[in-house]
């Protein structure tokens, strides 16, 4: 059996690049990875792992990797993620998700590197006029950041069809929980996912959860959200990258989600039971650029790739993100003590 190629991870450190660092590990591929570690941690990378502590947009570093560690794909990770943020600082996740991802891509055609995974989002579909999004759904976003991912994939597009390469966008729809053998997980300090925060109030190291938005178009009035465990996400990249290697003359596009909603209560009563800790809740108005409900139709992924959710189970992903919640302090510790 011939060797598998050799993957960049942009962003490794972070909390989903992680993730993925591993499965293609456990897949048997080889990887690297590059993060500036803004909101990454060195330590959530294996130790034997390349690692290089950079900047995408630095295209001589890029290319040197590309080129000394034989990369054969692209997981491109990196980025800007606040959906609010987005909004009140623009050009930050233009000069972060749109400028950067720009620089990445014209180093791969420099370096004739054939595949190219995306971490797009939900967020390019903005409000939509149907109940769960196709993706052929009109992609209208409605923040920057949506905004930001949709130009990267316009720009993928044209790139593979004037140079020999192929891609795959992934729309992440809501990304939750951890790796369930407690290997990596969500980090960073001042997260702002549901989960995350919910998890970290139920430990007492909040005081508890703002909910922002109680008039919504929604059954209790709170946001609808499509909850995706991290390790099946991952997978899909690991899947998707075999697809492309298949078929180099052929890209996609696929929704990345389970195709069922939960709302803000509905997710902090799923913490409450499974802690038997109940968080105090403060409603508080809407935040900028949050649609109402946001909803896969995961059918094409579904047919696209052998991809068989194993996680879809909101208590399951609740679990996996206290445990990994528990033990952050002390892997925090761990790591830290391991830095040179």
């Amino acid at each position: 059996m011939p060797a598998k190629l050799m993957v960049l991870v942009t962003g490794g450190a972070g909390y989903i690049g992680s993730h993925a660092v591993l499965a293609l590990r456990d897949a048997g591929y080889g990887v690297a990875v590059i993060d500036n570690l803004v909101t990454g941690f060195r330590w959530a990378v294996p130790a034997d792992v390349p690692f290089f502590a950079g900047d995408i947009a630095d295209q001589a570093l890029v290319e040197r990797i590309l080129r000394d560690h034989g990369i054969g794909a692209i997981m491109h990770f990196a980025g800007s993620v606040v959906v609010p943020e987005s909004v009140e600082n623009p050009l930050k996740y233009y000069h972060n998700n749109s400028a950067k991802t720009r620089d990445l891509i014209e180093s791969a055609v420099r370096a004739g590197v054939p595949h190219f995974i995306f971490s797009s989002t939900a967020a390019t579909y903005g409000t939509p006029d149907v109940r769960a999004v196709r993706e052929d759904t009109p992609q209208r976003p409605i923040n920057p950041y949506g905004m930001s991912k949709l130009m990267s994939e316009y720009m993928l597009r044209d790139v593979a069809a004037a140079h020999p390469m192929n891609f795959c966008a992934l729309r992440y729809f809501n990304v939750a929980g951890a790796d369930p053998d407690g290997r990596t997980g969500q980090s960073t300090d001042g997260a702002t996912h549901l989960i995350k925060v919910a998890v970290e109030a139920a430990l007492g190291k909040r005081d508890g959860v703002a909910v922002f938005g109680s008039d919504f178009d929604t059954p209790d009035g709170t946001g609808v959200r499509d909850y995706i465990h991290v390790s099946d996400l991952v997978a899909a990249h690991v899947l998707a990258l075999e697809a492309l290697i298949a078929e180099p003359g052929r890209s996609h596009m696929l929704n990345c989600g389970y195709g069922r909603g939960f709302s803000v209560l509905e997710v902090l009563d799923a913490v409450d039971r499974i802690t038997n800790r109940p968080i105090r809740r403060t409603m508080a108005p809407r935040r900028a650029g949050d649609p109402p409900a946001l909803i896969s139709d995961n059918r094409a992924i579904l047919e696209t790739l052998p991809w068989r959710p194993r996680h879809a189970d909101l208590d399951t992903i609740v679990r996996h993100a206290l445990a990994w919640e528990a033990q952050l302090d002390e892997r925090r510790a761990q790591g830290m003590r391991a830095q040179p």
